[in-house]
């Protein structure tokens, strides 16, 4: 295989690639989806997937995810693609069984880059004791790789964007950046320990922290991707009818991130989320500007957003560290709405 670089293959990268959340919003607003009396979660509250009751103690999770490469390396970008797909399933607190594999691909280019890019893919599925069973290809010029998955989850174990409860902690599983750090990839600027930090995050799995928040009871959840923090916070507070607020201090931040933000290095949907949200969010005193475009950074393969009782927080977010999820914090809480928020905090209203 020919040396090459994946992200000058393609014009945008990763989750940062994602149609504007604005204009998606505008887009199936008045188109009619047939839902039967058996889907539990569909587009309504902009979950991370779809979920069909098949008795009453089981319902499948469906969810697709694919995007442009984000690293240079095909095995690399393999891995990352299928994180991120799965996510959506650990996100709801479910268990991914199967999958088909999503492919666009310049067939004028060396086929060998295709082949390890799907070697990568398959080797993370594995990982995740995930069956790729078949898929579809297409013969364009952007490279595009993902997964539709299919997971089963408990009912008991669902866990959903719009149950999150006043009194709550809320719980982040990976550090923010990833957005950032990509364009700094993308254009060479990244020193080799910040990209490694930023490999592993982006290719570790959810499922670790997705049994953690199941045995300490969480009440909502939700994965942080392509809206940053920002918007997938604000879909949790309308689908719950709660308000969130967040410790822009308290943040974790990848390594390299805030130089990415001096270097200008900021990606596009970080206009798009400030868009998106903007009637929904409060910025409460002064705020570092710097942790204002983490909050907005899109994120690639993010980690979970747990919305947990509090008696169980601080279990929780030890159990996490232990376990793999180093940078776990506690970034907010949720609560009833007042007007005595502390300085330096960011509020997403409901209303």
């Amino acid at each position: 295989m020919k040396d090459v670089r994946l992200t000058q293959m393609v014009t945008s990268a990763g989750c940062a690639a994602k149609l504007f959340p604005f204009l998606l919003s505008d887009i199936l607003s008045g188109v009619e989806f047939f839902n039967d009396k058996n889907v539990i979660v569909g587009f309504e509250g902009k979950d991370d997937a779809g979920v069909y009751k098949i008795n009453e103690e089981l319902a499948l999770i469906a969810t697709t995810d694919f995007f442009t490469p984000v690293v240079d390396d095909p095995y690399t970008y393999g891995q990352i693609a299928v994180t991120n797909a799965l996510s959506d399933v650990y996100a709801m607190g479910g268990i991914p069984k199967f999958a088909l594999n999503l492919v666009a691909f310049p067939q004028t280019e060396d086929l060998e880059i295709l082949k390890e890019i799907l070697r990568g893919g398959a080797d993370k599925a594995k990982e995740a004791e995930c069956s790729i069973i078949g898929g579809h290809s297409v013969d364009i010029k952007n490279i595009l790789y993902g997964l539709a998955v299919t997971g089963v989850v408990e009912l008991q174990n669902l866990k959903t964007n719009d149950n999150a409860q006043n009194g709550d902690i809320l719980i982040l599983t990976k550090p923010l950046g990833t957005g950032l750090l990509n364009n700094a990839v993308k254009y060479s600027t990244l020193q080799e320990n910040q990209y490694f930090s930023l490999i592993n995050s982006m290719s570790r799995l959810n499922k670790s922290a997705s049994e953690i928040m199941i045995k300490y009871k969480a009440n909502a959840c939700t994965d942080v991707t392509g809206f940053g923090l920002a918007g997938h916070s604000m879909q949790m507070a309308v689908a719950s009818k709660k308000v969130l607020h967040f410790n822009m201090k308290s943040l974790p931040v990848l390594d390299g991130a805030f130089e990415a933000i001096e270097k200008k290095l900021l990606t596009r949907a970080d206009k798009s989320n400030r868009i998106y949200t903007s009637q929904k969010i409060q910025i409460v005193g002064e705020v570092d500007l710097n942790l204002e475009h983490i909050f907005y950074d899109p994120q690639t393969s993010g980690g979970l957003l747990i919305s947990i009782p509090e008696m169980y927080a601080n279990s929780a977010l030890q159990e996490l560290k232990e376990k793999g999820d180093s940078s776990s914090s506690i970034v907010g809480w949720i609560d009833t709405p007042n007007k005595n928020y502390p300085e330096g905090t960011v509020v997403l209203h409901y209303e």
